[in-house]
């Protein structure tokens, strides 16, 4: 979860500051038109892990939420690899 987190959060962030600049700025409309689709991609498979990842175990509402808000904040991403680290070690560590 953490590794497809990373991915939609650098893919949206590459998108909206880099290819949307590119197109508006540049007149590059290339660089929205390949950068969408791999943002979308991204975002798909981020949906898909979140859900696989929450109905795996025990996830409360407000985390689940949250996880799915980020997703659409630039840099959110990378806030939420944090918490998902923290949760990671503590599902490593015994008992």
């Amino acid at each position: 979860m953490r590794l497809v987190s990373l991915i939609e959060g650098t893919t949206l962030v590459a998108l909206v500051f880099v290819a949307v600049p590119l197109k508006r700025l540049a007149g590059y409309p290339l660089a929205t038109t390949i950068m969408g689709p791999v943002y979308g991609l991204a975002f798909v498979l981020y949906v898909w892990m979140l859900i696989q990842t929450v109905t795996s175990g025990h996830w409360p509402r407000r985390d689940v939420i949250r996880l799915l808000v980020v997703a659409f904040i630039p840099f959110g991403a990378f806030w939420n690899e944090r918490d998902l680290r923290r949760r990671q070690a503590a599902l490593a560590s015994p008992a």
